[in-house]
């Protein structure tokens, strides 16, 4: 009854808002098309759309069939590729979504020994996912996410693959330059500038100041980690990041890490797939090359 045509045709719609829109890029009749839709409409017993005016709303019946096709969409395209692989003899393309901005610098490092090992592989890195790469996960539009904050679900699985620690970043001239560590109460009267991700998954937040029953002067979000250091490094406030990443920026531009606590916050980069494909090899073979921690061990299931 319902068929691919229908779930494509309701989201082309939602895309360009209108049917004639919609039938340009399907490479229907604008006729045609209504027509399927209006079938199916007849067939289901309900309507999918309301007419306002020159445009169209979804009723609760065709939001609950778009977001059916916004799943099932992409899982039919992906196993569409893939079995074209498998007739050609291809092994296909390896999509990484990227859930933390530092860790593409790092991902830079694992990508070109891959391509020279993997020559029949394309490698797709999709910076989009960066603060929501579960659901991307899920909706199969990546393959592999790196993440320092795995979300452990039924069906994903996550491995780490990189030891790091997590480290206040000053300026050159802030009080607390040059400092061994830091206290939770010494950030009280600090602007904590950090990415765009709620504080209940920002290490610095809680391991670090909420045990302590402290919060900063101020919390301001920026995407960017130039920018982000920029503004450290011009006294605008403080940051919590990778040490090696901080380190690399030192060598250009007035900044400084400083360990948080005594003991420093340890931290992982993770790489995370669906449990299904863990043991697809050129997926796999990405892992074991990125695990600098046990370069044997790879994903297991």
């Amino acid at each position: 009854m319902i068929e691919r045509i229908h779930l494509a045709i309701l989201q082309e719609v939602e895309r360009q808002g209108s049917m004639t829109a919609a039938s340009a890029t399907l490479c229907l009749t604008q006729p045609a098309l209504s027509h399927a839709m209006k079938k199916l409409e007849q067939a289901l017993g309900t309507d999918l759309w309301l007419r306002e005016g020159r445009g169209l709303r979804l009723t609760q019946a065709g939001q609950y069939l778009l977001a059916v096709a916004n799943r099932v969409l992409p899982q039919l395209e992906l196993a569409e590729a893939r079995m074209k692989q498998f007739a050609q003899g291809e092994r296909g393309t390896l999509r990484i979504g990227m859930e933390c901005s530092p860790c593409y610098q790092w991902l830079l490092k694992i990508v070109a020994p891959y391509l020279a090992a993997w020559p029949d592989v394309e490698v797709d890195v999709k910076q989009k996912f960066q603060f929501g790469g579960i659901g991307a996960l899920f909706g199969y539009e990546i393959d592999l996410l790196v993440t320092p904050d795995p979300v452990f679900k039924p069906g994903l699985h996550f491995e780490p693959v990189f030891d790091y620690e997590q480290v206040l970043v000053v300026g050159h001239g802030h009080a607390l330059a040059g400092r061994d560590f830091v206290e939770p109460t010494e950030l009280a009267s600090e602007v904590l500038l950090s990415y765009p991700v709620s504080p209940e998954r920002l290490d610095i937040y809680q391991q670090f100041l909420v045990p302590a029953g402290i919060l900063p002067r101020r919390h301001k979000e920026i995407e960017n980690t130039d920018i982000m250091l920029q503004m450290v490094a011009s006294g605008r406030g403080v940051a919590a990041l990778p040490r090696w990443l901080v380190e690399e920026y030192a060598a250009r531009m007035p900044v400084l890490p400083v360990r948080l606590g005594p003991q420093g916050i340890a931290k992982q980069i993770y790489l995370g797939a669906r449990e299904a494909d863990v043991q697809i090899d050129y997926l796999r073979a990405f892992v074991d090359m990125a695990d600098v921690r046990a370069p044997a061990s790879g994903l297991r299931s």
